[in-house]
């Protein structure tokens, strides 16, 4: 098992996310663990893998969930891919103390 899904930066975090677009609902599904070892927080969204509606639509729940505005939160890697990586800016702490909630959650 690695470490956390986040990496914390001076100002805000990156999260590791795995995708699952044309989901029931929108939210946040815990954390998941890949073969490797490595963590990615599951993020359930309803629009399609499309023109990047998908990832977008990731974006809009991660800024939901994490309390922050949408233009806080963009995408480092994974436009086309289901593992994908955001930065949310913000007060590290705080933000990290969310992502916690995640990990304690599971």
């Amino acid at each position: 098992m690695t470490g956390p899904f986040w990496k914390l930066l001076p100002d805000g975090i990156d999260v590791s996310v795995r995708a699952t677009p044309k989901a029931g609902r929108d939210g946040v599904g815990g954390v998941r663990e890949d073969a490797a070892g490595a963590r990615w927080l599951s993020v359930r969204v309803s629009a399609p893998p499309d023109d990047g509606k998908a990832t977008k639509a990731v974006a809009k729940v991660l800024a939901i969930h994490f309390g922050v505005a949408a233009r806080d939160v963009t995408l480092v890697s994974g436009a086309t891919a289901r593992l994908k990586r955001f930065r949310i800016k913000g007060n590290p702490a705080q933000l990290e103390a969310v992502a916690r909630n995640v990990m304690l959650e599971e």
